[in-house]
């Protein structure tokens, strides 16, 4: 967004095709209200409203950027492993690591390991039999 535009200059992207109409105001005077910055960055581009009114007073309001959806969020977090929902809506189960040791059992890994997929199988996917 640009405080004082003199340019005739279309911004970058400008594309007639896609109808945009280019408009220059000389000398113009614009009120931010900015959330992330106390004035406006050189060269940083803001999200917001431009509004103008009968006396030629603009006012720019920045808005607040959609939050962030994390991206494959863990819905279960055990012991040994996690289970993730992907995008798709499937389920992702992910091994955390093997901690061997001297007391290290495989068939007692094996049994925990089990027990803990039904659990978590049991609350996300209903009843498993």
């Amino acid at each position: 967004m640009y405080k004082n535009s003199n340019s005739t200059t279309p911004p970058k992207g400008f594309d007639q095709e896609q109808g945009w109409n280019r408009n220059t105001d000389l000398c113009m005077n614009v009120k931010t209200f900015l959330r992330s910055d106390r004035i406006t960055q050189i060269g940083k581009d803001y999200q917001g409203v431009l509004t103008r009114d009968e006396e030629d007073h603009y006012r720019f309001i920045e808005i607040l950027p959609p939050a962030a959806q994390k991206r494959n969020p863990r819905v279960y977090n055990c012991e040994l492993f996690t289970i993730s929902l992907r995008d798709d809506g499937s389920l992702r189960m992910n091994v955390k690591p093997i901690k061997s040791g001297p007391d290290f059992s495989v068939d007692g890994f094996a049994l925990r390991m089990s027990d803990e997929i039904r659990h978590a199988l049991q609350g996300l996917v209903g009843e498993v039999r």
